[in-house]
């Protein structure tokens, strides 16, 4: 009894600690603009998921709305919102076409086309400003991606290169006129999979609940603290390679359009992920469960990630660059997670107060799963526990750094664990 006691107040001294307002957005939430640079002109769409945009205009939107009352309001705040200027300064005219909605990775998105006429009559390098949905949406990022197209006689590769992510505080991105950089590609992917890892709640939550009984070995329905720490940290990397190889294999699958699923009932399963990985933190159900949940479940988060490849508009020639670049991004990050928790979680799984501070972390993953699962299955219309993950995941080196002084005292004032 004294042990769930010291679990839950340890769980509610997190939670309390981590209040803050709440977000408006999830995590990670996107959307994309696409550019063909030719010689004369500049075409392209930008793609508006409309679930996002109504939070951003403060709206109640659908497919119908979009293209019923609200339209010409949506198409002036849209135009508002995107303009382009030369390297003498001088305003490039932006043109926007006629929307429609289209269903991209499961969701429906107002699309508009556009066109921008350079004022000298020939494109050269400009500078893109683009703040829709990100001047409200704090957490929003904008793919942007210039495509280049031998065949119909736009500039001089036929490949594909990121330029670049708006956001709240990155409104203005320079497009050059010459060929595209794989390298700048490249580092751009590798960025944005750090970014998404990085501000992806759900993701960093699954990894730290596979960590937690990491250190451990289960023996009799019980987790035991294990006889070593080598031990301990080969079944950490065996931990991180399972998760690494389940997503990487399902990001190429998907991003190469083997396997194509809506994202909705993807999100809905990782959270159902985290739920399974926390109860197992808890309780084991069974031995090298975690390495088991790391592999099985890693396909899943795998499909997650390769939405965001997906709204990149790449053709293949580019697809792998940017497929070991959004990798490399996530693997580095993941390292870091573990460089950052598991010397503190090692400490403490050799202290009696590790069984109390190991369950009280996995009550906070399993309800805050159980509030995703609730929310993506629509069937509730919001994560009341959204402000505390934004704070949680805005704070990660306060986090760490409590945890380690947490493992400091707790081995120089608790008696070790059997």
């Amino acid at each position: 009894m004294k042990r769930l006691l010291s679990a839950f107040l340890i769980a509610a001294l997190l939670l309390v600690g981590g209040l803050a307002p709440p977000a408006g957005a999830h995590p990670m939430s996107t959307s994309a603009v696409l550019l063909d640079i030719g010689d004369d002109r500049v075409e392209g769409e930008v793609q508006l998921p409309i679930d996002r945009l109504a939070v951003a205009v403060d709206r109640d939107l659908t497919r119908g709305s979009v293209l019923g009352a609200d339209r010409a309001f949506l198409r002036k705040y849209t135009a508002g919102h995107i303009s382009a200027v030369g390297d003498d300064d001088r305003p490039w005219p932006v043109t926007l076409g006629t929307g429609s909605v289209r269903t991209i990775d499961g969701t429906p998105h107002l699309v508009y086309p556009f066109e921008i006429r350079p004022s000298g009559g020939r494109v050269t390098t400009f500078a893109l400003r683009y703040d829709v949905i990100v001047e409200e949406l704090l957490t929003h990022r904008v793919i942007a991606t210039v495509r280049y197209d031998f065949d119909r006689g736009i500039l001089r590769t036929n490949d594909a290169e990121t330029l670049g992510i708006f956001d709240y505080t990155t409104k203005s991105l320079r497009v050059p006129a010459g060929e595209g950089s794989w390298l700048r590609g490249f580092a751009t992917t590798a960025g944005l999979g750090i970014e998404h890892i990085g501000e992806g709640t759900d993701h960093l939550l699954f990894l730290l609940m596979l960590l937690i009984p990491a250190p451990l070995v289960a023996a009799g329905g019980r987790w035991r603290t294990a006889a070593s720490a080598r031990r301990a940290v080969g079944r950490v990397v065996h931990v991180v390679t399972a998760f690494a190889a389940g997503h990487s294999l399902t990001l190429a699958l998907a991003a190469a359009g083997v396997i194509d699923l809506p994202s909705r009932p993807v999100e809905t399963l990782i959270a159902v992920s985290i739920a399974v990985s926390a109860i197992h933190a808890i309780r084991p159900l069974v031995a090298h469960g975690e390495v088991l949940i790391a592999g099985g479940f890693g396909l899943v988060h795998g499909l997650a990630f390769a939405s965001l490849i997906g709204d990149l508009g790449l053709d293949r020639g580019s697809l792998v660059t940017s497929l070991l670049g959004f990798n490399l991004g996530i693997e580095l990050t993941q390292l870091l997670v573990v460089a950052l928790m598991m010397p503190s979680l090692l400490l403490l799984s050799r202290t009696a107060v590790y069984p109390a501070f190991r369950t009280g972390v996995a009550v906070i993953g399993l309800v805050f799963s159980i509030s995703w699962i609730l929310e993506r299955a629509t069937l509730t219309s919001s994560d009341p526990f959204a402000g505390i993950q934004t704070w949680l995941v805005g704070h990660p080196l306060l986090v760490a750094m409590t945890v380690a002084a947490l493992a400091v005292v707790a081995r120089r004032t608790v008696p070790r664990a059997p």
